[in-house]
């Protein structure tokens, strides 16, 4: 059984599945999210929907660490949140897991949201297909990262 995810919005309970090493190949086009500061999904587009597993009600409210494959180590997201509450563009390599445990691999792009005063009032994610083999050093880095945590 995997870990346990509360809407906040709803309060519904999602229980991560237990990761499948089966991909879901990512072809392109425009997968979005964006986030409020604290990483609690407010909108999801259609093709993020479609490729995670889950539904708009599901995804909005729920933190955007419902997709985080277990193979993704900690500190790989500490340095996003870092970089990113500094009102830093982050971008990176991603094993995300979808709703019935598969894993899909993405170039992952973090940007602040701004108010009219600079404020940082959210986060705009978008993905990309990445480079094979720039991908496979990132997981490889992945694996001696998780081993060393």
């Amino acid at each position: 059984m995997g870990n346990i995810i509360k809407n906040i919005l709803t309060g519904k309970v999602i229980t991560k599945p237990v990761p499948i090493d089966e991909e879901v190949p990512f072809d392109g086009g425009v997968m979005i999210t964006e986030t409020d500061t604290a990483g609690i999904i407010t909108y999801a587009n259609r093709k993020f929907r479609i490729l995670s597993g889950y539904t708009k009600e599901e995804l909005i409210g729920s933190p955007h660490n419902l997709n985080r494959h277990p193979d993704m180590p900690k500190a790989t997201f500490k340095g996003l949140w870092e970089t990113i509450k500094g009102g830093n563009y982050w971008e990176g390599h991603v094993k995300n897991m979808t709703a019935e445990g598969k894993y899909y691999l993405v170039v992952v792009w973090i940007k602040p949201k701004l108010d009219d005063k600079g404020n940082i009032i959210g986060y705009i994610a978008g993905r990309k297909i990445p480079d094979p083999d720039l991908m496979q050093r990132a997981l490889d880095r992945y694996k001696v990262m998780m081993h060393d945590e």
